[in-house]
């Protein structure tokens, strides 16, 4: 028997969900009065320093060392991570190795030894081994400043990250085409420029803007190395004015902003390399 259409199903109502909302509108309005009202911050200085020069030459700098630390970071992890799936034994060794090591050590740990590499290489030359003839020598610290280094440390943890990504990227294409390529002819490299990658590239788009995405927030370690990035010339400031918490949330604003920037490139990135198969 046809059931009638003049049936109309109901869900019992839920009040729970509405109490929680409330309580969490209430805890965000309190806390933001709680610091707008609080007498011991003055606004004001936050507002004055929001557009400073010395501020807008730290988001300058915070941008570069995102930028480029992550293009460094893109090109060595393709490399390292292709070299986990490599058949050569000792390649998929060392990027196993390599991995490992650059995943498990803490990053501040690695820009710190990158920022104090001039204690460890104290010239940087040019010669033929194993012979007094040298091209050309130069100190260490001269050659690897507070800028470089922080660009070093934070490309070569990326890279690891990277690798991994790309790997799962790969991994995810269907075997039955890389054997079909196989079966036409095509040489390992020309299969994974022409077949391999250009689909793989679809699902590392994400996780690559994720990593992105954290790099610019990781950039605030570079403050440790006295970089020159945002976090560095807000805590200079700060020292100066005895303004923590204002200048603080000067560096607040600004990470919010370029990881807005950063996500609405990442959204329509994700839609120009997917538009063959979105509906």
């Amino acid at each position: 028997m046809p059931v009638s259409s003049e049936y109309k199903v109901i869900r019992r109502r839920s009040y729970f969900p509405w109490v929680l909302a409330v309580l969490a509108a209430a805890l965000t309005v309190g806390f933001l009065w709680l610091l707008i009202s609080n007498p011991a911050l003055d606004w004001n200085q936050t507002l004055n320093y929001l557009f400073a020069p010395q501020i807008i030459r730290g988001v300058w700098t915070t941008i570069q060392l995102s930028v480029l630390s992550m293009l460094l970071g893109v090109v060595l992890g393709v490399g390292i991570g292709l070299g986990r799936m490599s058949h050569n034994k000792v390649l998929r060794t060392l990027s196993a190795i390599y991995v490992t090591v650059f995943r498990g050590v803490p990053v501040l740990l690695q820009l710190l030894i990158w920022g104090n590499i001039g204690l460890i290489v104290r010239n940087i030359s040019l010669g033929i081994p194993f012979t007094d003839i040298s091209f050309f020598s130069v100190p260490t610290n001269e050659v690897v400043g507070p800028f470089t280094a922080a660009i070093v440390g934070l490309a070569l943890a990326e890279a690891a990250y990277i690798a991994e990504v790309v790997r799962a990227g790969v991994l995810s294409v269907d075997r039955g085409q890389l054997e079909a390529a196989s079966a036409l002819g095509m040489t390992p490299g020309r299969t994974t420029r022409r077949i391999m990658l250009p689909q793989a590239l679809r699902l590392i788009i994400p996780p690559m803007g994720n990593q992105f995405v954290t790099l610019i927030k990781a950039t605030s370690l570079v403050s440790v190395i006295a970089g020159g990035d945002l976090l560095t010339q807000v805590q200079n400031i700060a020292a100066t004015s005895y303004r923590v918490i204002e200048m603080l949330a000067v560096a607040a604003f600004w990470y919010l902003i370029l990881v807005s920037v950063a996500t609405v490139g990442q959204y329509f990135l994700e839609r120009a390399v997917s538009k063959g198969i979105r509906a």
